[in-house]
């Protein structure tokens, strides 16, 4: 599970207060985006849940395999792409990662 796709952990600060609860209301009405199958937290999983973080901010996955392991591989998981984890219900965890800022632009 050394997947390169995130950096060495979370870039920010992990959410809290308001942006934590507001996260946690947010996440109550996602669908699971990706799911640990078979396969594990493999590379092309950690690519595919890379790529719905970079779109969504907050994703919801689901261990369909590896459920006696969710909680040793949740935090993993944050880690290698670089996201936090807001919660973990059951089967199912969520992950947040904030957008990079906009480079800016020049208005010459």
């Amino acid at each position: 599970m050394n997947g390169a796709v995130g950096d060495s952990g979370p870039t920010s600060e992990a959410p809290r207060g308001a942006l934590l609860r507001e996260l946690k209301a947010r996440a109550q009405r996602l669908d699971p985006v990706v799911r640990i199958g078979k396969a594990g937290v493999s590379p092309a999983f950690l690519a595919a849940l890379d790529r719905a973080l970079h779109v969504h901010e907050l994703v919801k996955l689901k261990f369909d395999e590896f459920k006696d392991q969710k909680k040793a591989l949740v935090p993993e998981i944050a880690q290698q792409t670089g996201s936090h984890l807001i919660q973990r219900v059951g089967n199912v965890a969520v992950l947040y990662r904030p957008r990079p800022p906009a480079p800016p632009t020049s208005g010459v």
